[in-house]
């Protein structure tokens, strides 16, 4: 980054001091300059931000919850142990560096890692490529908007077969959802490319180009229709440049980090908008197989789980109204909040 401002900055001297032809290749490179001063400030800001929060939380979090005994490789491994509460949980997954703080969900069938939430628009999810990478956003708190982080997305789904499920919520009161077998995000140097495989639901299949084998009646175009999955995208990294959807098209409108499939078809991390028509382009929460492009969505929670997860056994010990009330079989980790 400092040597691209340099040789930028070389460039721009040059030309100061050459005849007037030069002072439109000025402006330009003066503005190459102060958009990579932006990036610059935005993971600056992060950085101080993630360590500063960091801190805070790891003082937060009891001891006996970071042993190795007690942590689990995922949500699904956290509820087949008897752990039936949502709330937060620590876990490792196989070949991640550090053990993960996570929102685990036990509805739906239980075990859901949830990886992204969106309620209220708090959040801002307008985020460089580097805050997509590490995650954002405040998990901490039932109601906290977050991305939990590309890394972590890579390491969960590398451990086998997951299945994805979301959950959103128009401003009627609306809800539907989408489900997909074989979720599986590839690692930074694959650009966080995403498969899915086959979807189930009453929202509509708006990644269907992320399809492992397309899906029947699916025939979209765009940058990676093929088996090969769609790669992650950010203001600051464009992956899919080719093409009538590629993603500086489909980034215009936003600086939000999405796999850019048909451009906002379902571009659940756009900007937030306090009403379902208020935004001026497709730039907001959009599942366009649902409400289309110029409707932005309410609320919406994306998860994860292990798709053999077993059904935890019940404590015998237990009276029927404390298995109704959610309690946990002897010896399973609490979380650290319901």
């Amino acid at each position: 980054m400092l040597e691209t401002l340099v040789t930028v900055l070389l460039h721009l001297s040059a030309c100061l001091a050459a005849p007037v032809p030069c002072e439109e290749r000025a402006g330009r490179l003066e503005a190459e300059i102060q958009g990579l001063m932006e990036v610059i400030n935005d993971q600056h800001r992060y950085i101080q931000g993630l360590h500063s929060s960091q801190a805070q939380h790891l003082e937060q979090i009891p001891n006996t919850h970071l042993g190795p005994d007690n942590l689990y490789r995922d949500c699904s491994e956290a509820f087949a142990g008897g752990n039936l509460a949502s709330g937060l949980y620590v876990i490792r997954p196989h070949s991640s560096p550090t053990a993960l703080s996570v929102y685990c969900d036990m509805d739906n069938g239980g075990g859901w890692t949830v990886f992204q939430r969106r309620k209220d628009g708090r959040e801002s999810f307008d985020r460089a490529w580097v805050e997509y990478k590490q995650g954002f956003g405040d998990l901490y708190s039932p109601d906290g908007e977050f991305w939990l982080g590309n890394d972590p997305l890579h390491y969960l789904t590398s451990q086998g077969k997951y299945d994805m499920r979301i959950d959103m919520e128009d401003f009627e009161g609306n809800q539907r959802y989408a489900e997909y077998k074989n979720f599986k995000v590839d690692g930074e140097k694959d650009q966080y490319r995403l498969h899915l495989g086959e979807y189930n639901g009453n929202a509509g299949d708006a990644l269907a180009e992320a399809h492992v084998a397309p899906s029947r009646g699916q025939r979209w175009t765009g940058p990676d229709s093929t088996s090969s999955g769609i790669k992650f995208s950010t203001h600051d990294q464009l992956n899919d440049t080719q093409g009538e959807n590629s993603a500086p098209k489909c980034i215009r409108h936003s600086k939000s980090g999405w796999w850019f499939s048909k451009c906002d078809s379902g571009n659940l991390n756009g900007r937030y908008h306090t009403g379902p028509y208020q935004a001026m382009t497709d730039d907001g929460v959009v599942w366009y197989t649902w409400h289309g492009w110029s409707y932005s969505i309410k609320s919406v929670i994306m998860m994860l789980r292990a798709a053999d997860l077993k059904q935890p056994l019940p404590d015998i010990s237990l009276l029927p109204e404390q298995l109704a009330a959610g309690k946990t079989a002897g010896g399973a980790t609490e979380p650290l909040y319901e």
